[in-house]
């Protein structure tokens, strides 16, 4: 039986993360010099998505430069994050925890790729993105600020 209680759907899947990128990060280095280091990280990735979004509201007027680059970021930690899920047996569908600590990077850059998105009119885009979140586990969306 699967964490959300289908017994005949696949088996959460969790991933390993990458501890040192991870430790680098809560010790308070640099998230361009972490993803730099770690590009296969997507806990780097979603640190500077995330701020990059965080610095585009800052002013009267949103400021498209960084949402677009909040974009790119995202993007990259999410098909990083797409290739470990893959490497630890994900078939494209299924439980991804927000629980587990290390699914939680690319969860992230999902939802800063769905709040870019959002921010540019990228419509569909935004929707998909919600989509997975809500695929990968329903917690997610609400523990990003998305519903």
């Amino acid at each position: 039986m699967t964490s959300f209680g289908d017994l005949l759907g696949p088996q959460p899947t969790l991933l390993t993360g990458d501890d040192e990128a991870e430790s680098d990060l809560l010790n308070g280095a640099d998230p361009a010099a972490v993803a730099a280091e770690h590009p296969t990280a997507s806990i780097a990735w979603a640190y500077l998505a995330e701020a990059a979004l965080d610095g585009a509201t800052d002013g009267a007027e949103p400021d498209t430069a960084r949402i677009v680059a909040a974009y790119a970021y995202a993007r990259t930690g999410y098909h990083r994050g797409l290739d470990q899920l893959r490497r630890h047996g994900w078939k494209g569908f299924g439980p991804v925890p927000w629980s587990h600590e290390q699914n939680q990077g690319f969860l992230r850059c999902v939802g800063a790729l769905a709040r870019a998105a959002g921010a540019i009119g990228e419509e569909d885009e935004h929707l998909r993105c919600l989509d997975l979140l809500n695929d990968s586990d329903p917690r997610a969306i609400s523990e990003l600020g998305l519903d």
